[in-house]
């Protein structure tokens, strides 16, 4: 459980530099969109933390977002759980242990109270007591009352945590409901998308282990250094939108082209996320980039909202033109604000070639 050596220590003995650290914290500060000074600031704060003791529960979920942060590109969840937490409990992957599981959880609750994270994905059940839903025999919401009492703070990981994703949608049998709508005095942070970006969770918990405290939140409780611009304002496809270029079916001449998907359904103008810069598998491509419209899959109700391959226009009952004077409105407010994320991105990557360039520093033995 609580490990008595720092992180800085621990990443010594395992070979691990300073100048690599300093390299992954200008990366975390990077997508962060934090100062370029503040690469350093999570630099030393990692090196003399201690490992965090988290405890991950999984309740009305499709295992999604666990299977999103085991592919996560930098850090990798090996460099996540052996070197900047302890991953006293996971259900899913402790599944196998029984209740040897359930005891590790009990442990790290007891040994490090007031201190550690829980984090959750799926949505709880309440309908009929909860029934819908256990784990060693306990309910989804008599287990996450019970591990959030003493908790630091609670992440919930996913649409289905964060506002009750599709198990909460229409006719919700089991009566689906978020973890906000249970724990309502601990703080709180939403990491929705379905599933959600590895980046964006694993780089949320740098955050938290470097400066002790959540990041900027949006009205949501979503971090907005991933959820502070729509994927529509940072999308490549974005010129063709406003040039009035759309594809009118998904193997029609303007699909073979490029051209905007809005047409076909695609909800990037509404839809909060960073998929359009992060991307998936290593930064490789998102789903717009492999020819599919955004499903507006990080925002409430995504499920229920008419359709994935209706237009905008058409759900909203109002007319193209005016959806599309709209967006063309707030241009000016993304273009700024993608302007300032990438002179932050260009700060960053200017130190890490600084690093690079540097000699290494002389033993004093």
């Amino acid at each position: 459980m609580t490990i008595p050596s720092t992180l800085g220590e621990v990443l010594a003995q395992q070979g691990v530099s300073r100048r690599a650290l300093l390299k992954y914290s200008a990366y975390v500060a990077s997508i962060l969109a934090l100062p370029a000074g503040a690469s350093r600031v999570i630099a030393e704060n990692l090196a003399k933390a201690r490992r965090q003791s988290v405890i991950w529960l999984s309740f009305q979920e499709c295992t999604g977002c666990t299977e999103s942060i085991t592919r996560s590109y930098s850090p990798t969840i090996e460099d996540l759980i052996f070197n900047l937490i302890s991953l006293d409990y996971h259900h899913t992957l402790m599944s196998v242990s029984g209740a040897a599981a359930e005891h590790a959880r009990e442990a790290a609750m007891r040994e490090n109270k007031g201190k550690y994270i829980v984090v959750v994905d799926g949505s709880v059940p309440v309908k009929d007591g909860g029934v819908y839903s256990t784990i060693a025999g306990q309910t989804n919401l008599a287990m996450l009352k019970a591990t959030a009492k003493d908790a630091l703070a609670i992440v919930s990981v996913g649409t289905c945590a964060a506002f009750g994703g599709i198990p909460q949608a229409r006719p919700n049998p089991t009566g689906a409901v978020a973890v906000s709508e249970i724990i309502t005095d601990k703080p709180i942070v939403n990491i929705s998308g379905c599933p959600p970006i590895p980046e964006a969770m694993t780089g949320t918990l740098a955050y938290l282990l470097s400066f002790g405290k959540l990041p900027e939140l949006d009205h949501l409780g979503r971090p907005k250094a991933f959820f502070g611009e729509t994927i529509h304002d940072r999308c490549y496809r974005r010129p063709f939108y406003d040039k009035g270029l759309f594809a009118e079916s998904f193997d029609d001449e303007g699909a073979r082209k490029g051209w905007c998907l809005y047409k076909v359904g695609c909800k990037g103008p509404i839809a909060y996320n960073a998929c359009a810069t992060l991307k998936w598998n290593g930064g490789t491509s998102f789903p717009i980039q492999s020819g599919h419209g955004c499903l507006g899959c990080s925002e409430p109700k995504f499920w229920d909202q008419g359709g994935f391959y209706t237009p905008l226009a058409a759900q909203a009952g109002v007319s193209g033109e005016l959806v599309g004077t709209a967006a063309v409105a707030g241009a000016a407010m993304g273009g700024a604000a993608a302007w300032i994320a990438r002179r932050h991105q260009r700060s960053h990557l200017a130190e890490v070639e600084a690093l690079d360039r540097s000699p290494p520093a002389k033993s004093k033995g």
